[in-house]
């Protein structure tokens, strides 16, 4: 048996500017929550370009050897379109290939860190399904490290690859790449000094990194990040023209009409009007945020089940907090009990207590 408690907040409602993009899908996303904050076609699958070189950068990333030293084998004779011009026998680091990967979208350099990772392009590629998969990338299929369209290309949706960018922007060394605005180093056989490619590095501050992409078939395809204050945002748009614009455009948006607030703070929590636990201490474990709207911020509801158990013991879970926006639940949080005599509180008390746990 469950009891029941049901806060809910003023409702307010607050008029958002619409904004638009040309791209023939778009999303806008938020990087700690994968809150979706503008959609457009984003379930729409389509050939993605060199954007799928955010995979590639995952798995050799996840390999852990990037101070791998790799000889450039004759795998790379197969690679055509933007590269980094490399040469068999040269040696460079794993971590360096990266590099010349999404700042150059080098097309040989996805070859040759396949070529080392996998064993073998194929057995590489199949990495990168393993890891769609793992990432429920339900609508990815990827058939080269490169993202040209030769044979059957690479096909994703803007939401997939906003969903794969969210988890890449969670490892350090893949931020640091992406991020970088020019990167130089000398081998066995070249000096090089590449500029990424990303423009949006230079010409819009809050950027954090991204990866470009163009094919005859995909258009123009573009994934870019950026944070401002302690929002981090990224934007996928595939076959838009005006990308640059738009990219800046939808991050605005997101800044502009958005707050990263901390809903629930971890410790101690008290629910008024509950008597059946009021000898002992309910907790959670985690603090919770989430981007909301100026308006959502009044539009919280808070919905507490607890079980009525007989026995337990310090640290048993003991109910559930639900968490909505409106009628949409966007959070579900344990509820855990600690076994120690509570001293006894006036009704004035436990009303100080309950708002001062809400924020």
């Amino acid at each position: 048996m469950k009891k029941i408690f049901i806060l809910l907040l003023l409702i307010i409602p607050v008029s958002i500017k619409a904004i638009e993009t040309s791209a023939r899908s778009a999303i806008l996303m938020d990087i700690d929550t994968n809150r979706i904050l503008y959609e457009k076609n984003i379930n729409e699958q389509r050939s993605v370009a060199s954007i799928s070189k955010i995979m590639t950068a995952v798995i050799a990333i996840e390999s852990c050897k990037l101070d791998d030293i790799v000889i450039v084998g004759n795998e790379i004779d197969a690679a055509y379109g933007s590269g980094i011009y490399i040469k068999v026998g040269e040696k460079m680091t794993l971590r360096d290939l990266l590099y010349g990967l999404m700042l150059r979208s080098g097309n040989d350099a996805a070859l040759a860190i396949a070529k080392y990772v996998g064993g073998s392009v194929d057995d590489f590629v199949k990495l990168m399904n393993d890891k769609a998969k793992e990432l429920k990338m339900r609508n990815t299929i990827f058939n080269n490290p490169s993202g040209l369209d030769q044979e059957k290309g690479n096909y994703s949706t803007a939401y997939d690859m906003a969903i794969l960018t969210s988890y890449a922007m969670k490892l350090d060394e893949y931020k640091k790449i992406t991020g970088t605005k020019k990167y130089t180093l000398t081998t066995n056989k070249n000096t090089y000094s590449w500029i990424n490619k990303n423009k949006l590095l230079s010409i819009y501050k809050y950027t954090t990194g991204g990866k470009t992409g163009f094919t005859e078939i995909a258009k123009r395809t573009l994934v870019t990040t950026a944070k401002k204050d302690n929002l981090n945002l990224v934007v996928v748009t595939l076959n838009d023209g005006n990308d640059w614009q738009d990219h800046q455009n939808l991050f605005e948006y997101g800044f502009n009409n958005y707050t990263n607030i901390k809903i629930l703070k971890k410790g101690k929590i008290n629910i008024y009007n509950e008597e059946y636990y009021s000898d002992y201490e309910l907790y959670i474990k985690n603090d919770y945020n989430y981007l909301l709207q100026n308006s959502e911020q009044e539009n919280l509801l808070f919905k507490y089940e607890l079980d009525k158990k007989r026995k337990f013991n310090t640290g048993d879970k003991v109910g559930v907090l639900n968490i909505y926006i409106g009628d949409k639940k966007i959070h579900e949080e344990p509820i855990f009990i600690k076994k120690v005599k509570n001293e006894k509180k006036t009704i004035f008390d436990k009303i100080k207590e309950w708002f001062d746990n809400l924020w």
